[in-house]
């Protein structure tokens, strides 16, 4: 009886060692399905991220865009006024000189003329031989 029970201890032994590496089997399989699981939502979360990132990096650049567009506006404006004020500068200055060399040429003409005796009278609307008549 000595053997029987000896083989009915080791087969219980072997039943609760089956039994045993099939819980931890078992277990292995739910923890490697966990983790894939958790592996999923955290490249998922991985992909969300990105995507807000790239979504807000966009709209960032797109007000870095806008922003500089309008500097330019501003500027490109800027010059344009700034070269229009120049230009009437310019034309008033060359007014003004054009203005007192025309008053020097007549004033040279006239004095050329009372020289060579041709506007005595001061009428400039007749000629020298016109006023010797007279």
């Amino acid at each position: 009886m000595a053997s029987q029970d000896q083989s009915y201890k080791a087969g219980e032994a072997r039943g609760q060692a089956q039994e045993k590496g099939g819980q931890m089997i078992e277990k292995g399989r739910e923890s490697g399905e966990a983790m894939k699981d958790k592996t999923k939502e955290t490249a998922q979360s991985a992909r969300e991220r990105a995507q807000e990132s790239k979504e807000q990096t966009g709209g960032y650049l797109k007000e870095k865009r806008e922003a500089a567009k309008d500097k330019a506006s501003e500027t490109d404006q800027a010059a344009r006024e700034k070269a229009s004020g120049a230009a009437q500068s310019l034309k008033d200055k060359t007014g003004g000189i054009l203005q007192s060399t025309s008053e020097q040429v007549k004033s040279m003409a006239q004095g050329l003329k009372s020289t060579l005796g041709m506007g005595g009278s001061g009428d400039d609307n007749k000629s020298g031989l016109e006023n010797k008549e007279n």
